[in-house]
């Protein structure tokens, strides 16, 4: 399974993850069974709110679902249409939260548990 998540800097595993996706400086993509990691360069880090491109952000690369730690209505909106699940997260790097994921321990974010706005 590949997951992609919003971070601050490219540290591989030890990347720890920002805490809105929008605003993201790199997006981290890691391949659950290998672990292997791909960081791509959020270029719509800096837009207009409810303005977020998450798809066109990430550059057309396959994932099966985003693990956040918080997201707008907008973006969750064009993820969810493109059949991308989204996860919550309140673990501090991409490792620990992986973790979480193999036990089950992040819950699928809805409608109702989006952010209503940027931090």
């Amino acid at each position: 399974m590949k997951l992609c998540l919003p971070v601050e800097k490219n540290e591989g595993l030890e990347s720890p993850v920002c805490g809105h996706f929008g605003s993201a400086p790199v997006f981290m993509i890691v391949d659950t069974e290998t672990l292997e990691c791909q960081a791509i360069v959020n270029t719509n880090q800096h837009h207009a709110h409810g303005m977020c491109q998450p798809l066109a952000a990430l550059a057309g690369e396959s994932m099966d679902g985003i693990v956040v730690g918080g997201i707008g209505m907008g973006a969750f909106s064009k993820l969810q249409a493109a059949g991308i699940k989204v996860y919550k997260t309140s673990f501090r790097t991409v490792r620990e939260t992986l973790d979480a994921h193999k036990n089950g321990a992040l819950p699928e974010l809805t409608p109702q548990t989006t952010c209503g706005h940027h931090h």
